[in-house]
């Protein structure tokens, strides 16, 4: 029972796990001492209850549990990781979930060469004198592209060790130090005018205009638009309130606001005193309330610095207090092998910042309102008595001809339009659809810490695949709800028609036949129907390409069967040419493996 597992508990730090009656996961928390912690949502007379002190949407979930299990960590801060890892990956019910999938680019420039270029990263490159500017929300690739227009650097990565002019010395883009055209040091001063731009990006929009303008009287309209698209990107990143400060500070600003079930967080990056990026991610939660907010900037924080990333900087400011700042601070320390400082300011231009972020949380989610509509996807999780709010839905589908060339595809839907950032393809080696939806779906599953879990998992099939995909989520515990659309079938064939083909659809609550012109319906299709063209494009490319290597193959004398007999093995042509000889001799004997290695890239 569960009060015998909270009067279980040890002293120890660790995380802790309620489930409801279905066995789902309702809510992670962490604890430096796991005891005291747990104890402190209940009342324990006389029966065992929701303490009063908690809020209405916790009161709720501490109703609904009736399983608790705990991992005990060596530290209150390995605590905080872990708690912060289950949550991406498992989605909680009734917890926030604030951390946004991506990780931001930088641009760097590595100083300490002799010509150097400035280059985009995800990761920390290493070198004692290498500058980073970021995160870049959008724009970074747009930024970069301006920078080598405008400034004669060097063009091409490793132009300095060919000693030969290329191309762009040719057309005045690049002054060919290559060929010692210029000296280091008047190179340096071209980057540092680079530099300058890079600081402020606006500063290259009348210079991309000058460009668009030639290019339209010149009839290049392709590149007119290019540049064009480059303005409009430039400008973009301008926000809207702009905050000069005294003094020219780097640093970071954190707000979070909760208003109609939505929580909004907004990053500000401050570059030399002024807003130079912002970016924001909105959650649902419904009945949330300011602590719930508040609890969201562990998480947000330590997802804006991932380990293994670029620190720009390490001053943080937020709008509001939360607990574990500390813990929170040592934690990115550790990751980064430097000091991080998070602090709340009461007063001054530093608040001012805190406030301006914290009120474009609130024109967001005013903004949200009026363009999502929340109301349809309201209706679909009553209407198929889902568990979440859909707002966020992976679609499946797989495709191979008689066997051969197998593939799997996910398409993304998130907050009402395909999120094509999110697509993901795969080969697979199952002969059947049945295991080669399983394949693709459980590695989809393990990976939800490298890309957190959907609100709905959408399978092109009927029950039996529902059923799979439903034990699957369930195997790692995630909060995930999962429909199946079952195909029309007119003879053989799929009938694929929106608006005429009467699909069912398939749920834990039972099996749904809507009217063709039911938007529901429709919905669900639209969805399918392009996880269908995204896995036949893929199927298709990879189908090409095995008929390709077949034919080259045939033609160094192996027949149908050893190529056969090479893929059932290997799974794959590119597995096959990074096979060792000796297992390839095993194979197919001696002499076409001579043929093979002769042959192989």
């Amino acid at each position: 029972m569960l009060i015998d597992e909270i009067k279980s508990l040890p002293a120890n730090p660790g995380i802790y796990q309620y489930f409801g009656a279905d066995g789902k996961l309702l809510y992670v928390g962490k604890a430096k001492v796991l005891k005291n912690r747990v104890k402190s949502y209940f009342s324990f007379t006389p029966t065992l209850a929701p303490s009063p002190r908690l809020g209405a949407r916790i009161a709720k979930m501490i109703s609904e549990a009736v399983h608790l299990e705990y991992i005990i960590t060596p530290s209150e801060s390995d605590a905080l990781i872990l708690e912060n890892s289950f949550i991406k990956q498992l989605k909680p019910k009734y917890n926030i979930l604030l951390r946004d999938d991506k990780t931001y680019p930088y641009i760097y420039i590595n100083l300490n060469d002799e010509f150097p270029r400035f280059e985009i990263t995800r990761k920390v490159i290493k070198g004692a004198n290498i500058r980073y500017f970021g995160p870049y929300f959008h724009g970074a690739k747009e930024i970069l592209e301006t920078l080598y227009m405008k400034f004669p650097l060097v063009q091409k990565k490793n132009c300095i060790k060919d000693k030969k002019a290329c191309l762009f010395a040719q057309i005045g883009r690049c002054k060919a130090p290559c060929e010692g055209k210029i000296s280091s040091g008047e190179y340096k001063k071209i980057v540092e005018e680079a530099l300058n731009s890079l600081k402020n990006p606006q500063k290259m929009v009348p210079y991309l205009s000058s460009l668009m303008l030639k290019f339209a009287e010149n009839e290049n309209f392709e590149e007119a638009a290019s540049m064009r698209d480059k303005i409009e990107i430039l400008k973009q990143m301008n926000i809207k309130v702009e905050v000069d400060l005294a003094r020219l500070d780097d640093f970071e600003v954190f707000a979070i606001a909760g208003e109609a079930n939505l929580i909004c967080a907004v990053h500000f990056s401050v570059r030399e005193g002024k807003i130079s990026a912002s970016n924001y991610h909105i959650s649902h939660l419904k009945n949330a309330n300011d602590d719930d907010a508040k609890n969201g900037y562990k998480q947000l924080i330590l997802s804006a610095f991932p380990g293994g990333s670029p620190v720009a900087c390490s001053k943080i400011y937020c709008y509001a207090e939360f607990d574990d700042k500390a813990l929170v601070s040592e934690i990115l320390a550790s990751r980064h092998g430097r000091n991080f400082s998070i602090i709340v300011p009461k007063i001054g231009e530093k608040r001012k910042i805190c406030e301006i972020a914290y009120q474009n949380c609130q024109i967001n989610i005013k903004k949200y309102l009026k363009t999502h509509d929340y109301g349809f996807l309201a209706e679909l999780k009553d209407y198929f008595g889902l568990q979440n709010l859909p707002v966020n839905i992976e679609i499946f589908d797989n495709s191979h001809m008689f066997g051969s060339a197998p593939v799997g595809a996910m398409v993304c839907y998130k907050e009402g339009e395909f999120f094509k950032e999110n697509y993901r393809h795969k080969h697979l080696s199952s002969n059947n659809d049945y295991d080669q939806m399983k394949e693709y779906l459980t590695s989809r599953a393990l990976k939800f810490d490298e890309l957190g879990a959907p609100d709905l998992w959408v399978i092109d099939g009927g029950e039996v695949l529902l059923n799979l995909a439903c034990e699957i989520i369930s195997s790692v515990g995630a909060n995930v709800d999962v429909i199946a659309i079952s195909k029309e079938k007119l003879g053989a064939k799929a009938h694929r028609a929106k608006g005429s083909a009467k699909d069912k659809i398939c749920t834990n609550s039972g099996i749904f036949a809507l009217q063709p012109n039911d938007k529901k319906l429709q919905f669900f299709q639209k969805l399918r129907d392009e996880a269908h063209r995204f896995a036949i494009s893929f199927h298709q490319k990879t189908k090409r390409k095995n008929d390709l290597n077949s034919s080259k193959l045939l033609n160094l004398g192996l027949t149908q069967g050893k190529i056969k007999k090479l893929l059932d093995f290997y799974g794959s042509f590119e597995n096959i040419y990074l096979a060792n000889f000796d297992e390839i001799k095993s194979l197919i004997g001696q002499n076409f493996a001579e043929k093979l290695f002769k042959f192989r890239p």
